[in-house]
C-alpha cells in the first residue's frame, strides 16, 4: 500500500532474473539468482494522475524509462533475493511515509 486507498496490484510489477556476479562457488554462472523487480510509474492505471505526477517528478532522477527499478542480487538462491526486493521495495515505502510525515504542512 503507498497511501490509504492506493494499492499496486502484483500484475503490475515485473520480475526479471540474470546472473549475478560475486561468490557463489560452481552454480554462479549457471543460476539466474541476480532478481529485478520494476514496477512501470509512467503507465500505471492504479494510481491516481495527481499522485503519479508528483511520483515521477521527485523520483526523476531515480527512473527508468518510467520505471522504478530494484535490484537484489546479495543471496546465492533466486527466492532469497526476490524476499530481499520486496523487503528493500516496502522499507523504501516505510522510509518514504516517514519523511512525508516529517514535512511541515505550512
Amino acid at each position: 500500500m503507498i497511501r490509504s486507498g492506493v494499492q499496486i496490484p502484483a500484475a503490475e510489477l515485473a520480475w526479471r532474473f540474470s546472473r549475478s556476479s560475486g561468490p557463489g562457488g560452481q552454480s554462479v554462472n549457471t543460476t539466474d539468482s541476480r532478481v529485478q523487480l520494476s514496477f512501470d510509474l509512467a503507465r500505471s492505471p492504479s494510481l491516481p494522475p495527481p499522485l503519479r505526477e508528483r511520483a515521477l517528478t521527485r523520483l526523476a532522477p531515480h527512473l527508468v524509462d518510467g520505471c522504478v527499478v530494484v535490484t537484489a542480487s546479495e543471496h546465492r538462491s533466486q527466492w532469497q533475493n526476490r524476499r530481499a526486493a520486496e523487503r528493500r521495495l516496502r522499507a523504501k515505502q516505510v522510509r518514504g511515509e516517514t519523511k512525508r510525515l516529517r514535512r511541515s504542512t505550512d
